[in-house]
């Protein structure tokens, strides 16, 4: 089978990419090997073991925990509430298998054809990509004029011990365990190890979380990470940085970590252990090196801004290049090489890609943080605004955290938005669309927001920018 385009990995970047060529009229085809309880799922890591059903547990847990401890302020009391784990986890892979099935529509519509296996590269010929599809034994060939890489990524393990899902988990075990464990521990205070600690902690394991570096989430805007750390810590996860791996035991009947913390050696015992120690890129099996694929010391493939690499017309994109592990970031990334694939000329601005947090509060931020600006030298003005007297966030009963704004003393260009608290996953848009089009903190301070909402306190962090906050 002959195509104009093929994409390998059915993942965000991986299927977005897929149907985006589809409209623009290239024969297109996606081959992916993602596997979930034995049969092929397109989707990816995301969409099967991370980003949806982590959010499908995140509120089914928020719920119960509402239910516990919040909703009597509302008048709303039951007796001896219950969580049922197991219809929780029923109900995130029913979420999952919907999407997944979306993805399968999509394709039909949009006249894509859909490929399962390991695909790699063979060789070029006559100007097109031979590639290779491994189902299980069942090999076929497909060829193409355009290949582009969405490979994604995989857990980064330890030496120390090996995942098998059952007492030692990754992202995937997590999500999955069929009960809430009395103890778990967590090595890694990223994303995905605050996400899953939230979930088990509302269900009521007490989670423990050791992070290697000094500092708590040291990528995020220094006054938000303190914020965020103050509640965390509040609703009862311990978290511990600059701590020292050592030994790591499968007793069977739990897990035995022997670690230092603060020059002292300490050994402690758990149900359960998660690694959670970030992601390297998916790149085994390609054949990169038979066909002269460059990649870095660390994994990744070589691209260049349009996400090109060193081979004639082979393209890729997400987790397997360099910049931010983010779904949106790949599917933006697969919308702009299929686009460039058709002769235009989209651009793609890495500071202005979104980062969340789904914990509570959440957090997100797009743009420079405060301290980046320090260490470069850039003048800027700041204003910070609290959702702590919010009328929208008083209702809700989640008045936590704040937003802060940064922008060029000179200009008043905004460089970059910091946000701690309630729906500020939804709330950070708007800052994103404002860096966008390159906005003044003074172009949010003048713009009518809606009264009662979350996104006034984005408005008072714009006014705050010229010490003219009204509400603070």
């Amino acid at each position: 089978m002959d195509f104009d385009v093929i994409v390998i990995g059915g993942g965000p970047g991986g299927y977005v990419a897929a149907i985006r060529a589809a409209q623009l009229g290239f024969k297109t085809a996606c081959v992916d090997n993602f596997i979930r309880d034995g049969k092929y799922s397109l989707g990816g890591t995301c969409l099967n073991v991370g980003c949806i059903p982590s959010k499908a547990l995140l509120q089914s847990s928020e719920n119960y925990a509402e239910l516990t401890h919040s909703f009597a302020d509302h008048g709303i009391t039951c007796t001896n509430p219950q969580i049922d784990v197991s219809k929780m986890i029923a109900r995130k892979n029913n979420i999952v298998t919907k999407n997944a099935g979306g993805i399968s529509f999509l394709f039909k519509k949009n006249k894509i054809t859909e490929l399962h296996g390991l695909a790699s590269f063979n060789a070029e010929a006559d100007g097109k990509w031979q590639i290779s599809i491994d189902d299980n034994g069942n090999k076929q060939q497909v060829n193409a004029t355009h290949v582009i890489i969405a490979t994604g990524s995989v857990p980064r393990t330890l030496p120390q011990i090996a995942i098998d899902n059952k007492n030692i988990l990754d992202n995937a075990g997590a999500l999955d365990l069929n009960e809430a464990p009395k103890n778990l521990c967590i090595i890694g205070a990223g994303v995905i190890g605050l996400e899953m600690g939230s979930v088990w902690k509302r269900l009521g394991t007490e989670v423990t979380i050791l992070e290697a570096m000094d500092k708590f989430l040291p990528s995020v805007d220094e006054q938000v990470a303190k914020e965020a750390y103050k509640h965390f810590t509040k609703q009862g996860l311990v978290i511990k940085t600059g701590i020292k791996i050592g030994t790591i035991t499968d007793t069977g009947s739990g897990v035995k970590i022997n670690f230092e913390e603060a020059g002292a050696s300490k050994e402690e015992s758990f149900d359960k252990l998660m690694v959670a120690i970030g992601r390297l890129p998916n790149t085994q099996g390609l054949n990169a090196q038979g066909v002269g694929l460059k990649t870095d010391e660390r994994g990744f493939i070589v691209v260049d801004e349009h996400c090109k690499t060193n081979l004639n017309n082979v393209w890729a994109i997400g987790d397997c290049v360099r910049g931010p592990m983010l779904a949106h970031k790949a599917s933006d990334e697969g919308i702009v090489v299929a686009e460039r694939i058709a002769g235009q000329h989209p651009h793609f601005d890495f500071n202005t890609v979104p980062w969340v947090i789904y914990t509570n509060p959440e957090i997100a931020w797009v743009g420079k943080t405060e301290q980046q600006l320090q260490e470069i030298g850039k003048p800027y003005k700041k204003g910070v605004a609290s959702f702590i007297a919010n009328g929208r966030a008083l209702g809700l009963g989640n008045n936590t955290g704040f937003v802060k704004m940064l922008a060029c003393t000179e200009t008043d260009r905004i460089l970059g938005v910091h946000m701690v608290g309630p729906f500020v996953s939804e709330l950070i848009s708007e800052a994103v669309v404002a860096m966008e089009f390159m906005a003044s903190s003074e172009d949010l301070a003048r713009i009518i927001h809606a009264h009662p909402s979350l996104s006034e306190v984005t408005h008072e962090a714009a006014l705050a920018c010229d010490n003219r906050q009204l509400h603070g």
